[in-house]
């Protein structure tokens, strides 16, 4: 009779130590007990050792020194640089030109039968309502010149990213070639680089146009890519089974595939290239941007609004007619009835030319800058302190600061720089790769060569509490939005309008409730980077695929397990973009937030601009983009099926 014996006994091992993040945190947790005693006996802890600083200020004046003497007789100038220019200017002051030529009854007609030839006559309605408004607010010729500039830097915008996105959806090395460049032109805050375009350019037209395709690009290019790399696999295999080659492929299934994220993308950059209309006004946009931030220079918000709602309606506008254009939900099939409207349209423009009607009559207008600023003023008076039991809003911005902002940034600058080199390596590595984390931590250590690591830690303090609260927000927005078509409808318009309304409108309100300080330095980036958090999270939870959500309710899953166990795993890719696009636009408004007291690098990159000082502007800047790509890393996972050092 055979006999059984018992298995040899072998003590187990535990099961959290097989995870592949326990191996590599054991792995980094060896190297830093033989580099940190190192690091700490020759530089010592504390803050970023001065000995490992490099002075960059006699370079970049040296740069900017040769740039203004060379910039009149040097064939890089006279023979690119200034082409380049001459094109822009010339592209939209023909544009312009148009558009004055047509009046502002043309424009109305003709702005009219584009949104019914494409969306019907509903959004004809609200499109002529739209131009009409810019009138009424007595603000047409500004209207028309931001058009002109935003007709040519979007068309510019659009360009780049789509060949961009195309790249890099369609090539893994050229996505990774590509992502830091797009984190820094979306990371790089517009103040940094206005500077070093000014210098190339001068103040004029063309360095506002360069300066708004730098920002509105970026969004473009990676919705392009996800639309491509997140087609159907199904649907190319069998595209590819038929024989088509990879042109065909792309022409006919890819991008077809990824039409909605391209309009996606589209969507954003006209809604980031209007953002950029003031700060564009800075460096000689001129147009509404310009009296918005004449006004603001004054304090006078009424007049700010005044300018900064054609903007919003401009915005809403381009987005509806966009949108439905590239749906196709039009009357495309009424082209007898198009082709009267169009006829009624010239009519129109050319009566209104010939009675010399073309601009906005001035009694037509309607002045709203006084009782704005008797709301604002009384705003200021009742709820920044005057609020029974739960207290002004100076008192939560100023609970805000003492219980989050102030302990976040004083534990960081605690910290020894070692350890927070370590702690990013850490989280780098443990979701992505080694090259992941090694980019990581030669981002942030490029922070303290650069001789700023004390403000960069008081910045990246502001931005983790920004994001936090975005994300907290946006996520809990988008799934009620992507459950309920009504929530949707009625919260598109209201991100519409916080994410054009140019920020320097909303800042004075911000600031006239809750005070000078980093509070509202957070508010107003949590209400810049809130809409692109919420439309690209709802758009990805409302894209899961229709057969699995109904396998779950026919297990009789609930909505919560639904959203918990099917929607969320499945729209993944959307939630990590959701996730990077508040971490880019959050680094985006930091500026902005220097000039309301924010201070670290914010204040920098504003004096520097201010000055004329072009290595502090651009080493503040620097910095954020290193912060930027930091938060990148350490936020993205990578995929490891693709990578060989994971």
């Amino acid at each position: 009779m055979a006999t059984i014996t018992a298995p040899a006994f072998r003590p187990g091992v535990p099961a959290f130590l097989k995870h592949r993040a326990v191996h590599k945190l054991l792995a980094l947790a060896v190297a830093a007990a033989i580099l940190v005693p190192l690091a700490d006996a020759r530089w010592a802890s504390g803050s970023w050792p001065q000995a490992l600083t490099v002075d960059l200020t006699k370079p970049l004046t040296g740069v900017s020194d040769w740039i203004i003497d060379n910039r009149d007789s040097h064939p890089l100038f006279l023979y690119f640089f200034g082409h380049i220019s001459n094109a822009v200017v010339l592209s939209v002051r023909a544009v312009y030109l148009v558009l004055l030529g047509v009046g502002w009854a043309g424009v109305t007609a003709l702005g009219a039968l584009v949104a019914w030839r494409v969306a019907g006559a509903r959004l004809a309605l609200g499109t002529a309502a739209a131009f009409l408004a810019c009138g009424v607010l007595g603000m047409w010729v500004p209207t028309m010149q931001t058009l002109a500039l935003m007709v040519v830097a979007v068309l510019a915008s659009v360009l780049v990213g789509a060949v961009l996105g195309l790249a890099a959806g369609l090539s893994d090395r050229m996505e990774r070639i590509l992502r830091p460049v797009l984190d820094t032109m979306q990371v790089l805050p517009a103040f940094a680089y206005l500077l070093p375009v000014v210098l190339v350019f001068g103040i004029g037209v063309p360095a506002a146009v360069l300066a708004t395709v730098v920002y509105a690009a970026p969004p473009m290019a990676r919705l392009t890519a996800l639309g491509l790399r997140c087609a159907d696999k199904g649907v190319l295999e069998a595209v590819e089974s038929l024989g088509a080659t990879a042109r065909q492929r792309l022409l006919t299934a890819r991008i077809p595939l990824a039409r909605k994220e391209l309009l996606l993308g589209l969507n954003q950059t006209i809604m980031m290239a209007l953002s950029m209309a003031v700060i564009a006004s800075v460096i000689g946009g001129g147009g509404l941007g310009d009296r918005v931030y004449q006004a603001l220079a004054s304090v006078d918000v009424g007049a700010a609004l005044a300018a900064g709602i054609p903007i919003v309606l401009l915005a809403v506008v381009l987005d509806r007619v966009t949108a439905a254009a590239g749906q196709g939900t039009g009357e495309n099939h009424r082209t007898r009835g198009t082709y009267a409207l169009l006829a009624v349209a010239v009519v129109v423009a050319v009566g209104g030319r010939l009675i010399g009607r073309l601009d906005w009559p001035d009694t037509w207008t309607l002045a709203i800058a006084e009782p704005v600023n008797r709301v604002v003023d009384w705003m200021t008076a009742h709820l920044y302190s005057g609020v029974p039991v739960v207290g002004g809003t100076a008192d939560w911005a100023g609970h805000f600061t003492t219980w989050l902002l102030d302990p976040l940034r004083d534990g960081l600058q605690a910290l020894p720089w070692w350890s927070v080199l370590l702690l990013v390596a850490a989280l780098a590595w443990v979701i992505g790769t080694w090259r992941t984390a090694l980019t990581a931590v030669l981002a942030m250590a490029a922070i303290g060569v650069l001789g700023v690591w004390e403000p960069s830690l008081d910045t990246l303090s502001q931005v983790l509490a920004a994001v936090a609260v975005t994300l907290v927000l946006g996520f809990g927005t988008a799934v009620a939005a992507a459950r309920s078509d009504r929530v949707e409808r009625l919260l598109r318009p209201v991100m519409d309008v916080f994410q054009t309304m140019p920020q320097f409108v909303y800042l004075i309100p911000v600031v006239a409730l809750f005070g000078v300080g980093r509070a509202p330095a957070v508010a107003a980036a949590v209400v810049y980077a809130l809409p692109a958090v919420v439309r690209i999270t709802a758009q990805g939870l409302r894209q899961v695929d229709p057969a699995a959500m109904e396998s779950a309710r026919s297990l009789g899953a609930t909505g919560s397990q639904q959203l918990r166990q099917v929607q969320l795993p499945l729209a993944r890719p959307a939630l990590l973009l959701a996730v990077n696009q508040g971490v880019v636009l959050v680094l985006a408004v930091v500026i902005i937030g220097g000039l309301v007291g924010g201070g670290a690098l914010g204040y920098d990159v504003v004096f520097g601009l201010a000055q004329g000082d072009l290595a502090t502007g651009l080493v503040a800047g620097a910095a954020i983009v290193c912060l930027g790509l930091m938060l990148d890393r350490v936020t993205q996972p990578a995929d490891r099926r693709a990578k060989n050092g994971a």
